[in-house]
């Protein structure tokens, strides 16, 4: 039992032999398949739904917003595969730092400071802190802000905590949020509730945000636990993937894995439902899941199989993700297509949007593409 104790512990970031410098080229290229959606695939998916306006492209389409309430859709993936990847990153970066300088007390000043820009940026990207109108601003409504509170959490917890006290912790997570739904009741409607209105997560959001709460029925500060989690598990899958194990290997492992935790979701999902809004308990485990099993199937036909020549699109884009993320969300690229391709609008008719989608996803990508050549990554 010592034995099995010492060699999980062994992964912990505060063990200076890195098994692994090498870069994992899957979590790269999942990374910019993650950002490309959001900096402007989906507006050329849009474009092309209402040129072609067919069921399935009705469907697709439709795959492309988050679900009402309960459910899952494509896009719902989105946000918790950026706090799963930068849970990932984490076990690079922490190890790397600290090898550097064992130093906790100055790894803190730079968790410190990407946690307070992180922060600062989400509100630019959402809660319209560039309006300057005290009324408009919201302090808590974006997924940058979503991932300086995972950031935040996951780096307690692996700074502090052996490997195995981690996953207790991390399993901690969740079933606090759970029992804080199931026991504290909300005024005037009671405990145990998912509804829009009457669940416990929305009323501690307008309880403390007050006017500076995002108004819609996205929930933050509770929910701050469950992002927490959802960062431990892209943490525990880069302890894998830096292990002594071969390639086959830990994708044998990261399949188990995520087929393990839908599973368990779906058990879950009876006393907990799943609901993206509210980042429950079930929905960290399903979404956890696929997103290991995306990054398996990557991680086999790349790293397993060194299939790599079709990667340089998904790359070029996820290494500077901060920083199209946030460019693409303040600033319409389209506008610069526009100055391209407006004359042709009366000749492809329906197709205009579509062109204009494509048009600005690819000046957006030329600029991404020369600061990758140039070796320039904006990182935080």
């Amino acid at each position: 039992m010592k034995s099995f104790i010492a060699q999980i512990d062994f992964f912990n970031v505060n063990h200076q032999n890195v098994l692994s410098k090498d870069r994992i080229l899957s979590v790269d290229v999942l990374r910019g398949f993650d950002m490309i959606w959001i900096i402007g695939v989906k507006k050329i998916f849009k474009g092309l739904d209402e040129a072609l306006n067919t069921p399935f492209t009705n469907w697709m389409f439709s795959q492309l917003d988050h679900a009402e309430w309960y459910g899952f859709t494509f896009y719902d993936i989105i946000m918790p595969l950026f706090l799963f990847l930068v849970g990932i990153s984490m076990v690079y970066s922490t190890r790397k730092r600290l090898s550097v300088n064992p130093s906790k007390s100055v790894l803190w000043k730079h968790i410190a400071i990407r946690f307070v820009l992180l922060w600062i940026l989400g509100m630019v990207v959402q809660g319209k802190l560039l309006t300057y109108d005290i009324e408009q601003i919201t302090f808590f409504s974006n997924t940058l802000q979503a991932i300086a509170a995972g950031y935040l959490i996951a780096s307690i917890i692996i700074l502090y905590l052996p490997v195995l006290y981690q996953f207790g912790a991390t399993l901690g997570l969740v079933l606090l949020y759970w029992a804080v739904f199931a026991w504290i009741p909300v005024p005037s409607f009671g405990a145990g509730l998912y509804t829009p209105d009457g669940n416990i997560a929305i009323f501690i959001d307008k309880l403390l945000l007050g006017n500076f709460q995002d108004g819609t029925t996205y929930t933050w500060i509770l929910s701050s636990l469950n992002f927490g989690a959802t960062t431990m598990l892209g943490v525990f899958t880069g302890y894998l993937l830096q292990s002594h194990k071969k390639p086959l290997e830990k994708f044998y492992c990261l399949t188990v894995s995520g087929v393990g935790l839908i599973l368990l979701s779906h058990v879950w999902m009876i006393w907990h439902p799943m609901v993206k809004h509210l980042w429950t308990g079930s929905f960290v485990l399903f979404s956890g899941g696929i997103c290991i099993l995306m990054l398996a199937a990557l991680y086999f036909v790349i790293d397993v199989l060194e299939y790599r020549k079709w990667t340089t699109f998904f790359v070029v884009v996820g290494s500077n993700a901060i920083a199209a993320y946030v460019s693409a969300s303040i600033f319409d690229y389209r506008l610069i297509a526009k100055v391209f391709v407006s004359g042709l609008e009366k000749y492809v008719g329906p197709w205009y949007p579509f062109l204009l989608a494509l048009g600005g996803f690819t000046v957006l990508y030329l600029i991404l593409n020369y600061l990758n050549k140039k070796k320039i990554f904006i990182k935080i």
